[in-house]
């Protein structure tokens, strides 16, 4: 009987060593993690120890994650894409709803967007770039996941200024909770409801309609063969093992913060926002230099998306029935003008459907701009 063409990669030394298997060299903060709570350890390495430990959790959850998608044909493939894309980073901010740190959700919803728009996608087109005059993706459809973006900030940005208008003003950096108010609750509500109709439609639009354009294919030798058996038991363990490394890591923040010497919002807006999604993150890298820059802009605009019209209404939704109260779709100044800035800038770059290495730089520039500005938050 023949071999097959592409077989699994073999879990060992040298699979590690490859730029797919990194993430799990970092499995043994995992039980680190959990040791350290139990013994009542100092939350600064509680919180740096299931910090890492998320990596490869969410490494595995998108492994697994893909596997199904390769098994299941396009539509549904696609769906279950977008559907656990941002798992990581939803079962981090519902724990932290949880335990009604409402500023440190919204600081990373917020980080989320930038991480993939400026971060990622500039960390995408300085190291495809390199060596290439330029590279090239479809701006039609990047054009159609920005315009997504804007209306979102649009929607994420008017309850803030009805706020200004009727209210006592914009939330301050370093609170954990705000309570601003039945009306400024109702509309939150509302408009997670229009978002996530219009996620829905989004979704229509590129899985049915226009699929061609939004669902690059990936080659066969980017699976790793798994059965749908073997792919949904990983996504159990993964899920399993994400949701106890997000409760520890959520559970360390305020004494970690005091510790460390890093203020709440920093934390929620650079460091959780960035290991939710570091699996990912470098997968765009990967497949840039790969020169598959339709596909590693899906990932990073797509992926912004996603939280901003899915990922954000679900936790105001959810915040009826999780935590001590609601989450008012509130942000406060230093996160509204940096997600206006950086939806106009990622509209801006990938508006010609072509790419630079210097562009790539002046989007990670703008991202450390704002990560320093945020330090002294």
């Amino acid at each position: 009987m023949p071999a097959p063409e592409h077989s699994p990669p073999q879990f060992n030394a040298r699979f590690l060593a490859t730029p797919q298997g990194w993430p799990y060299l970092l499995v043994p903060f995992i039980p680190a993690a959990i040791l350290l709570d139990l013994l009542n350890a100092s939350q600064g390495l509680i919180f740096v120890c299931s910090a890492l430990g998320i990596v490869p959790t969410a490494a595995l959850m998108g492994r697994a994650t893909e596997e199904l998608a390769a098994r299941s044909g396009p539509g549904i493939g696609g769906l279950l894409n977008v559907t656990f894309g941002n798992a990581p980073e939803l079962i981090i901010a519902l724990f932290a709803l949880g335990h009604g740190l409402h500023e440190v959700v919204k600081a990373s919803l917020i980080g989320s967007i930038l991480g993939n728009l400026l971060l990622v996608m500039g960390a995408s087109m300085l190291v495809g770039g390199l060596g290439r005059e330029r590279q090239r993706f479809n701006s039609t459809a990047a054009s159609v996941q920005t315009s997504m973006l804007l209306l979102a900030a649009v929607a994420m940005v008017m309850p803030a200024v009805f706020q200004l208008v009727h209210g006592d003003g914009l939330p301050r950096v370093g609170v954990e909770m705000v309570s601003f108010g039945s009306t400024i609750e109702l509309l939150s509500g509302l408009v997670a409801g229009v978002l996530i109709a219009t996620y829905v439609a989004g979704l229509v639009f590129s899985l049915k309609t226009h699929r061609d354009l939004f669902n690059p294919e990936y080659e066969d030798e980017e699976t790793w063969g798994w059965s749908p058996r073997m792919s949904i038991a990983m996504l159990a363990v993964a899920g399993v093992a994400v949701g106890v490394m997000s409760e520890i890591l959520v559970g360390s923040i305020s004494a970690a913060s005091q510790s460390l010497g890093l203020s709440e919002f920093f934390i929620g807006i650079i460091v959780v926002a960035i290991v939710g999604n570091a699996a990912e993150h470098w997968v765009a890298v990967l497949v840039a230099r790969k020169d598959k820059m339709d596909l590693s802009v899906n990932i990073a605009i797509g992926s912004s998306a996603q939280v901003a019209l899915f990922v954000t209404p679900v936790l105001v939704l959810a915040g009826y029935f999780i935590g001590p109260g609601p989450l008012p779709l509130v942000f406060n100044g230093y996160e509204l003008s940096a997600l206006l800035f950086a939806v106009l800038i990622a509209s801006y770059v990938s508006h010609e459907g072509e790419s630079t290495w210097f562009e790539g730089v002046q989007l990670l520039a703008v991202y450390l701009v704002m990560a320093v500005v945020f330090a002294f938050a």
